[in-house]
């Protein structure tokens, strides 16, 4: 992730407790440095458990996924940027319309 993106992503980020002197210790990883392990499994296909050693634990990364996840921040981060895309682009923040494919969607029996 370019410092240009990162300066976008990091205020939808949630601020870590210890930050703001609400108890519980420092986390171990920099946020940067998990979103970019986020975005490496996401990007390549791979399994949690294969992530290079270049990145925090892929049991932590995780972890910060999955709680992230919970509290609605994936959905809201993806909504957030497709807006940024859209309005850079001369569109509306929020697309009219979808297309799903047939091909992409299988019928039950």
């Amino acid at each position: 992730m370019t410092d240009a993106q990162w300066a976008v992503v990091r205020d939808a980020l949630p601020v870590p407790a210890w930050m703001e002197r609400r108890g519980r210790q420092p986390e171990g990883f920099c946020h940067r440095q998990v979103l970019d392990a986020v975005f490496y499994v996401t990007d390549n296909g791979i399994k949690w458990r294969a992530m290079p050693a270049d990145f925090p634990a892929w049991d932590r990364v995780y972890a910060f996924f999955r709680r992230w996840r919970k509290q609605g921040l994936v959905g809201e981060l993806h909504d957030r940027l497709r807006g940024r895309v859209r309005t850079a682009q001369g569109r509306d923040r929020e697309p009219s319309a979808g297309i799903i494919d047939s091909q992409s969607v299988k019928a039950s029996a």
